[in-house]
């Protein structure tokens, strides 16, 4: 009966205890705050905690104060004789906080006897002892030309360590006619620089720029950090290629060998790279039989055929140059063919009188031209025959001869000549060709009439001349053949001047052989039948007959089907030239007969497709040259205009060339965009001016060229992922991913970090290529909980897009607790309850159900664990001890806990032991000890009462803490 009293005694008298210890800690549980500026030397007075504690002079130190915080550094100290607070060493705030703002310090004060705790905090205030600060000193920026003004680039931030008013405020970019700076507020609170552009950048004014960026912060005074910006303008294809000149004139001898070099053309381009390599074509190389070639890459023009300057005299070309952004520049060349002397005099024989009467002198033998193909002075020819020989010969018109007999001829003495006639030009060398001839002498009657001229001889002219004729026979027989001789003579002269006129006649091409020309008896004033009487001939240059002569009725027909533009090509008018050719008495009279195009062709496209490339930048009003078509028929007939198919781009414009052709230039009206629509096909169609007309067709393949018009922009602004601590170093741990609308080099992106700190640095790293961000160093929860990041995609041509990435660390129990001893008594009196043992506080880094513990000690001691604040324990004694029973005990404190995260080892419970031993003095009398109830916080989640359920040894003398 008495010991169950003494019992409920006990246990009243306990709970006392606990109820006061309760009491005390309530009352010490409003925290006290303290702050010191960092950097204050050691010793520095912080307060003075009699005053602040509202104890007497003397009470702390009566009372064993302690300041204790967390961990085994000590920030502060106790003046053993005043007790004021001092500073125990100098404080970095950034070293202890980092970017943490406030920074504070929690501390408890510890009055042992009687127990009490007090909270308190030390506030470290940030002094401006550090400058901004950028990662380097020299930041790379590209930016395109095309860029538009009010462009943002945001640019790598400065680092401050500092906090509050000290740390980083503004941005400021040196002066220049470009670009502003902004500052900008991130989510975390920290402020980037980002670059707007104002005024348009141009790469062949300037192609890079070095500006200043200033990161000032807000102390007093402010400090500072500067970094050189490089901005390399990229740049676009906004230049064609232009010519040095834009008429290149050259000469070539026509026996030039092939491969001869003519001349070399050159064009520039302000554009950089492939936008500024230029590349040489023939434009309008619209004849397949061109006898020019060019160098693609140095513009050299060499002859690839042999040249006839009989044929062609000179050549226009039209000559291109294309950048690699398809922007093109043209110039003409004219090459002027120099004539050799490579072709022989040509003789045509048009009339051979053989034989021929021997008593007249000066008879006409034989009627023949000349011809030579060369020109100039190649072209001159001179006419001759054997000196001994009785004949002449007589220049006509038109490099036509006559030869004619010197004197009068005597049968008798030679009756056959053979004559030579020799032709040589004037060229050098000089050559000459012959013809052979042989005539002969027939037999006359040596007595004729006699004529009386009552006329003299006069300098012949384009005159009407009246001639009066009287027969006279009393004559002698030779004056009478001198007589008439003359008269012969002077009547053949007069009919040659008067027939020196130039009948013209004209005549539509193709038309049937056998049409009728023209009546050529009436247009000379012959009667019917005259032409026949006087031997009349079509005489044309060269072996071809393109007229006949009906001689009964005096019409002029067309031998054959003419081909206007097989005769004379593009030459407009047509003439072919003729002469007729009167024998008796003899009259040269010259034709021309004007052959008159009909529409027989229509416009033709060497190409069915032309294919044009254009740059996105372009801009409207840009003109581009189209290949012309080709239309053999002259006039009015040929090429009027050309017109395009409906489109929402281009129209089309009609340009008259130097040499008389119209060729088409596309003009753009709207600009393209190679994203919305790549390539465009339109209708060119070509139409003459005849009636009806007709047209010719081909394709224009516009390929529209990209500009890096587009930025890399990322699937998701922000991406959030979890990770364990715990993840082996090369886990994958996301992949971003962006897309680039460009095409080529403009749509290839890399991937890199963008503004990130050291310690995403560290971590971290990202492929290029890919976007894969892997791990590249082990993490811990306790350490860093979370990382955030930005991730730049960058273009071929310097865009750039962002992303951000949240990486959460994920805790795992890989920490055992800890215990710190604050007061330790190892020898305590025998006879006195719930006296303190020891003082002591236990921590652990992990978190959650991870960071929760429970603290105990074996059952059987007679001992109690009391929980006071913040993770701080007393080891009481349960009641009164019995030296002589039990006088030393040794007690293990053991910390486990269990893990509620579990973590990718598989890893459970982690616990750490702590063994002390508690020495009894004095003799109490008694050896009779119970133990109390132990206090359990509720645990929350099935881990907890898991735990107790399955460790019985845990349900009394334990706590269990977080």
């Amino acid at each position: 009966m008495e010991m169950a009293r003494t019992k409920v005694h006990r246990k009243k008298r306990q709970v006392a205890i606990l109820i006061i210890w309760v009491l005390l800690w309530e009352a010490g549980s409003e925290s006290i705050q303290y702050s010191v500026l960092e950097e204050s030397e050691t010793g520095t007075f912080v307060a003075n905690l009699t005053k602040d504690l509202g104890l007497r002079r003397g009470e702390l130190a009566a009372r064993g104060a302690q300041v204790v915080f967390k961990g085994n550094r000590q920030h502060l100290q106790l003046d053993p004789k005043t007790y004021d607070l001092l500073l125990n060493e100098k404080l970095d705030r950034e070293e202890l906080c980092g970017s943490t703002e406030p920074c504070v310090l929690p501390f408890q004060v510890l009055l042992e006897n009687p127990l009490q705790f007090f909270q308190a905090a030390l506030r470290v205030r940030d002094i401006n002892d550090h400058a901004p600060e950028f990662p380097a000193r020299e930041m790379l920026l590209k930016i395109s030309e095309i860029t538009t003004p009010g462009k943002l680039f945001p640019l790598k931030m400065a680092q401050d360590l500092d906090a509050g008013n000290n740390s980083l405020q503004s941005y400021i970019i040196s002066s220049n006619p470009h670009f502003h700076v902004l500052t900008r507020n991130r989510s975390d609170g920290r402020k980037f620089p980002e670059l707007v552009l104002d005024k348009a950048l141009d790469r062949e004014e300037q192609s890079e720029l070095k500006l200043t960026l200033t990161a000032v912060d807000g102390g007093s005074p402010p400090r500072s950090g500067t970094t050189e910006i490089q901005i390399l303008v990229l740049d676009i294809n906004d230049n064609a290629p232009e010519f040095a000149q834009e008429l290149y004139e050259a000469q070539i001898p026509e026996n030039n060998s092939l491969g001869s070099l003519i001349i070399t053309v050159s064009a520039t381009d302000l554009d950089a790279g492939s936008f500024g390599e230029v590349s040489y074509a023939l434009f309008q190389g619209d004849d397949i039989n061109q006898p020019f070639e060019i160098n693609v890459i140095t513009g050299e023009i060499r002859l690839r055929k042999t040249l006839d300057f009989e044929e062609f005299q000179s050549y226009h070309v039209d000559i291109e140059a294309t950048d690699g952004g398809g922007l093109s520049g043209k110039c003409s060349l004219i090459i002027k063919v120099l004539d050799v002397n490579d072709n022989t005099p040509q003789l045509t024989m048009s009339s051979l009188i053989s034989p021929f009467p021997e008593n007249l002198p000066e008879v006409i033998v034989a009627v023949f031209s000349v011809s030579d193909a060369d020109s100039g002075q190649n072209q001159q020819v001179i006419c001759s025959i054997d000196d001994n020989l009785p004949f002449l010969l007589r220049p006509s018109v038109e490099n036509f001869y006559t030869l004619v007999t010197e004197g009068a001829l005597d049968r008798e003495s030679q009756a056959e000549y053979n004559i030579t006639i020799t032709v040589t030009d004037l060229g050098t060398p000089r050559l000459k060709t012959q013809h052979n001839i042989t005539v002969t002498v027939s037999d006359v009657n040596d007595n004729a009439p006699a004529f009386i001229l009552y006329t003299e001889l006069v300098p012949l002219r384009k005159m009407n001349i009246d001639i009066d004729i009287t027969m006279e026979t009393t004559l002698p027989k030779a004056q009478q053949r001198r007589q008439v001789t003359a008269i012969i003579i002077l009547i053949m002269l007069i009919r040659w001047e008067v027939g020196s006129t130039t009948i013209k006649y004209s005549v539509l091409e193709e038309r049937e052989s056998g049409s009728f020309v023209a009546n050529l008896a009436k247009d000379l004033g012959l009667g019917l039948g005259e032409l026949a009487a006087r031997g009349a001939r079509i005489l044309s240059k060269g072996n071809q007959q393109y007229l006949q002569l009906e001689q009964k009725s005096g019409n002029l027909l067309l031998k054959e089907k003419l081909d206007r533009e097989e005769l004379c090509g593009d030459t407009d008018p047509c003439i072919l030239h003729f002469q007729v050719l009167l024998k008796s008495p003899v009259q040269f009279i010259k034709g021309e007969l004007q052959l008159r195009d009909i529409n027989d062709h229509a416009p033709e496209f060497l190409e069915n497709e032309i294919l044009l490339k254009i740059s996105e930048s372009s801009r409207p009003g840009t003109a581009f040259p189209l290949k012309i078509a080709q239309d053999l028929d002259v006039g009015s007939n040929t090429v009027q205009n050309y017109t395009i198919g409906n489109n929402s781009h281009f129209h089309l414009f009609t340009r008259n060339h130097s040499d008389g052709r119209r060729y088409p230039e596309l003009v753009l009206d709207k600009a393209l965009d190679r994203e919305e629509e790549s390539e465009l096909r339109l209708t060119l169609m070509a139409m003459d001016g005849g009636s009806p007309p007709r047209t010719g067709t081909s394709q224009v393949l516009i390929v529209v060229l990209d500009i890096n018009d587009n930025a890399p922009e990322f699937a998701q602004l922000l991406y959030e992922v979890q990770i364990p601590e715990n993840s082996p170093i090369g886990s994958l741990v996301i992949t971003v991913t962006a897309r680039d609308l460009d095409a080529g080099t403009l749509g290839e992106l890399s991937y890199s970090f963008f503004q990130s700190s050291n310690q995403v640095i560290q971590a971290f790293e990202i492929n290029a290529v890919t976007g894969e961000i892997r791990l590249k160093k082990m993490l811990d929860f306790e350490e860093i909980q979370s990382y955030r990041m930005d991730i730049e995609a960058s273009d071929g041509g310097g865009l750039s897009g962002k992303c951000s990435i949240a990486i959460e660390v994920m805790d795992v129990n890989d920490n055992t607790p800890e215990l710190t001893m604050s007061v330790f008594t190892s020898d305590i009196p025998e006879n006195t309850p719930d006296t303190v043992v020891a003082i002591f506080g236990i921590s652990d880094p992990d978190s959650g159900e991870n960071g929760k513990m429970m603290c105990s000690i074996q059952d059987h001691l007679p001992f109690l664990l009391k929980l006071t604040v913040e993770n701080f324990y007393t080891l009481v004694t349960e009641g009164a001890l019995d030296r002589e029973s039990q006088a030393e005990y040794n007690i293990t404190i053991t910390g486990p806990f269990p893990g509620h995260l579990v973590d990718v080892s598989g890893a459970g419970t982690l616990s750490h032991s702590y063994q002390y031993e508690v020495c009894l003095r004095g003799d109490s009398g008694t050896n009779e000890f119970k133990f109390l109830k132990p206090i359990l916080p509720s645990f929350v989640g099935e881990g907890a009462g898991r735990g107790t359920e399955e460790n019985s040894h845990f349900k009394r003398n334990h706590f269990g803490f977080s």
